[in-house]
């Protein structure tokens, strides 16, 4: 069994797990589903009262979704902890190449660890990488309302127009950010 849930799954088991959410949802009478909107509900939680963003009943709007995340940090404990030893990480030649020509030279985590360190944080590449990306994704989330989660697996199930241009701006986003910013600071 640990050998199951220590692969990838295939795409006609993931796929259809993940699009059975919005289903699942509309069950239970909630139309939305990501990670960020935890982010206020934990504010609701600890600040109740205080700012009028976050007076409202954060049990019945956001109890299965505060659920859902301790869900996910709990998978990624379990996962990292005792379903990953000995899986190696699998990156294509091409990708390597491309990496190696901007200077990244340590494929051995999930993360290159040029990049992703204590030392790269006091250099301007490491902030402006670390913590002015992380803002600009937390800033993101809130103007767009919500994460690529969200957007892309329920509100473009619900048929929400604002959601796919959400999706659209997350895919530029991405692009762009691979294609010219990237390589501008590696």
């Amino acid at each position: 069994m640990r050998e199951f849930f220590s692969q990838p799954w295939p795409w006609y088991i993931a796929g259809p797990l993940i699009g059975f959410v919005v289903p699942a949802l509309l069950l239970i009478g909630n139309k939305q589903f990501g990670i960020s909107a935890n982010l206020r509900h934990a504010c609701a939680i600890v600040a109740p009262g205080r700012v009028d963003f976050f007076r409202y009943n954060w049990r019945r709007v956001g109890g299965w979704n505060l659920a859902f995340i301790v869900g996910v940090l709990l998978g990624g404990f379990i996962a990292g902890q005792w379903l990953t030893h000995d899986v190696p990480l699998l990156i294509s030649s091409a990708t390597k190449s491309d990496l190696s020509a901007l200077g990244l030279t340590n494929f051995s985590g999930l993360v290159p660890k040029e990049i992703f360190n204590w030392h790269s944080l006091g250099t301007l590449r490491g902030f402006v990488m670390l913590v002015v990306g992380g803002l600009l994704v937390g800033f993101g989330t809130a103007y767009a309302g919500g994460c690529t989660s969200g957007h892309a697996i329920s509100g473009l199930a619900n048929l929400q127009l604002p959601s796919l241009g959400a999706v659209l701006g997350f895919f530029a986003g991405g692009l762009i950010t691979t294609w010219l910013i990237f390589p501008f600071l590696l």
